[in-house]
């Protein structure tokens, strides 16, 4: 242990001779560790906002369903319908970290105002359980849907645009019930809404699960849509409801196997950081290598000294090992300082993005730094740094005493 601390302090020594240099190199590797952060970052929020919009407009955290319903029954909805309360029956009502628990009936129609006519899919709600789900379904024009006796809908801002509608107007969804024959009802648009997903937009209304019922002739519900308190504890409430649930009843989906436009997307920004990585990483290399090598000359009749008076050439490897692996541990560290205040002022000031594909509304986008990039910075300046000492601290190690000694003469 003594031996290492000596060899630190010597490392601290060789380092300050040449202090610009130094510096330099110090600052690249912090460089790459900001730029890695504030990429990363922004990414880690993508992430982040578009799980909680998706949870919280669209899907929940889980859904119960009959089995096979997602494979078969969205062609077949009535075939593998939930009985009113099946499921309050069978989780007795009150599960440890489920916040809310309500049922959604999907049906399918045509939405029509004077002579304009077109394709929807609904979804039948009850308004005061789904609020707290919705939370980032936004309001549009109007309210949203009141009480669960309304004779009114909620329609998605594109399919309002489509029929020509507005809070207010009346309008008449006609449907086929369960039983083969036709039905029709006539609702007030109570407001339009807006998701993140255009297309959900432009195909989508809500109704009060009565209305739903009664034009279905219907008494049961396609899904139970359960959100919880913490969205990282969705794989522990799972595991614990399919435990209370009857496999042969009941089938317990969470919004990761729904969700499958938000895991295109992880995919793929995910590959676009380990691509800057890679490069921020191969700068980092380039940089600390040309440094090192640069020592390595300057110090060639040092070494070849320190060779001759019978120093191992283990140590004189292990030595500038240790020299940039110092670089790489201070500049890691002062990247990622430098790198988290930099995320706030970021994120204060916000970053203006135009809307992305698939949606019509830009966003202000964040930066979030956890303890996933800390670690992933970290051993980003050390590694590199690592890498670029191994070989000019081997050629230092390799040298010819005698060509050594003889470099300035």
């Amino acid at each position: 242990m003594t031996k290492f601390w000596a060899d630190i302090r010597i490392a601290i020594l060789n380092l300050q001779r040449n202090k610009r240099r130094t510096l330099v190199a110090t600052i690249s590797v912090a460089g790459g560790v900001v730029a890695f952060l504030l990429a990363g970052g922004f990414i880690a929020w993508i992430f982040q906002d578009m799980r909680e919009a998706t949870i919280h407009s669209q899907l929940g955290h889980l859904q119960i369903v009959r089995p096979g319903y997602f494979s078969k029954g969205v062609a077949d909805p009535y075939n593998y319908l939930l009985p009113a309360r099946s499921v309050e029956q069978a989780t007795t009502g009150k599960e440890p970290g489920v916040s809310v628990l309500t049922p959604r009936l999907s049906f399918s129609g045509l939405v029509s105002r004077g002579e304009t006519t077109v394709p929807f899919i609904g979804e039948g709600i009850d308004p005061a359980g789904e609020r707290p789900i919705s939370t980032r379904l936004s309001i549009i024009e109007g309210d949203d849907l009141g009480s669960a006796n309304d004779l009114s809908a909620l329609l998605g801002e594109g399919l309002a645009k489509s029929v020509g509608a507005k809070p207010g107007d009346t309008v008449v969804l006609l449907t086929t019930s369960a039983n083969g024959s036709p039905n029709a009802v006539e609702l007030k648009i109570a407001g339009t809404f807006a998701t993140i997903s255009k297309e959900y937009d432009d195909n989508t209304l809500r109704v009060p699960i009565f209305v739903a019922r009664k034009l279905m002739r219907v008494e049961g519900s396609t899904s139970w849509v359960a959100l919880l308190n913490n969205t990282n504890a969705t794989a522990g409430v799972a595991r614990s409801l399919k435990e209370k649930l009857p496999a042969s009843d009941f089938e317990l989906v969470t919004w990761q196997d729904l969700a499958e436009f938000y895991n295109k997307t992880v995919t793929l920004f995910s590959k676009q950081v380990s691509v800057v990585k890679f490069i921020i990483g191969l700068i980092i290399v380039l940089t600390i290598s040309n440094t090192q090598t640069m020592s390595v000359l300057e110090r060639t009749t040092e070494i070849g000294t320190s060779l001759a008076i019978g120093v191992r050439r283990s140590e004189i490897l292990r030595l500038f090992i240790l020299e940039g692996c110092m670089i790489g541990i201070v500049g890691g560290l002062l990247g990622l300082g430098s790198g988290y205040a930099l995320s706030l002022l970021i994120s204060a000031v916000g970053i203006p993005m135009p809307p992305p594909p698939g949606m019509i509304r830009g966003y202000t986008g964040q930066i979030i730094i956890n303890a996933g990039l800390v670690v992933d910075s970290l051993l980003l300046a050390f590694f590199t740094t690592l890498l670029a000492s191994l070989m000019p601290a081997w050629k230092a190690s390799r040298m010819n005493i005698v060509d050594a000694l003889r470099t300035n003469q």
